[in-house]
């Protein structure tokens, strides 16, 4: 449970991307965010294991193409219902860079499920290299980073127009009308039927949207559930006790009176 550790306490600013993207400062949320009925949200919230499943398909197939998700191993899938065999299966077809060997030389080998998911690219150079200049951001903290956390990301993706007419934004960036500023370096990560979902699912674009805003929200906090439910047994017991000290403090000064 290091990486998750880690996750909680790594300070990281980042920008959502499935394509190209850079980092950015956290701003205040962007009027007319999309809001959704999230299942993790409020008091007794819990993710949807089905949505974070598909949301993380779609990381698989589309985003780790440019981004990691450092703080996650593939062991912590288990949270979201994989059973042993398939974390297994999940992990052996990644490519884990290992070593020195008895050569002295780094080498690939299938994954494990103790292994962090493993980074497109070598390093920061090679990762700007590739995408001309900018810098694709680590996934793991972003409805963290960004105001309007799942909303956010689920406006995002959502997001890409046409600019208005006679208004040009900064080369190789793109028109989003939930982006800060609106011109975002990422080109449009997704579309309609851009991936075939493995249950079934009809995969519309607000449909993808969504799964990956609650992957990614997993991927941000995964002991949400246990944080929630821990402080609900909290507070009844702060209620119990608080009615226990209120009976002993009228029984106590009854006789004084």
């Amino acid at each position: 449970m290091a990486p998750l550790r880690a996750a909680s306490i790594a300070a990281a600013v980042l920008v959502i991307g499935c394509g190209l993207g850079a980092p950015a400062r956290a701003v205040e949320e962007p009027p007319g965010l999309l809001h959704r009925s999230w299942p993790f949200a409020g008091v007794f919230g819990h993710f949807d294991d089905a949505a974070a499943q598909r949301g993380l398909q779609i990381y698989r197939e589309v985003c780790s193409n440019c981004h990691s998700l450092k703080y996650i191993s593939f062991r912590n899938l288990a949270e979201l219902g994989y059973s042993d065999d398939e974390i297994k299966a999940i992990a052996a077809e990644a490519q884990v860079t290992d070593g020195p060997n008895d050569q002295g030389e780094m080498y690939q080998r299938p994954g494990r499920p103790t292994d962090t998911f493993p980074a497109p690219f070598a390093n920061e150079q090679a990762a700007r290299a590739a995408n001309g200049g900018a810098l694709p951001p680590d996934l793991s903290l972003i409805t963290k980073a960004r105001a309007g956390g799942a909303d956010y990301v689920y406006s995002l993706l959502q997001g890409y127009r046409e600019p208005p007419a006679g208004e040009t934004g900064p080369a190789g960036t793109y028109y989003n009308i939930y982006f800060p500023g609106h011109w975002i370096a990422m080109p449009p990560p997704l579309s309609a039927n851009q991936v075939t979902y493995a249950d079934g699912t009809e995969a519309t674009l607000e449909q993808e949207a969504a799964d990956v805003a609650s992957f990614l929200t997993w991927t941000a906090e995964p002991t949400l559930e246990i944080r929630k439910q821990t402080g609900l047994k909290v507070m009844l017991f702060l209620i119990v006790l608080t009615a226990l000290f209120y009976a002993t403090k009228r029984r106590i000064w009854a006789q004084a009176h």
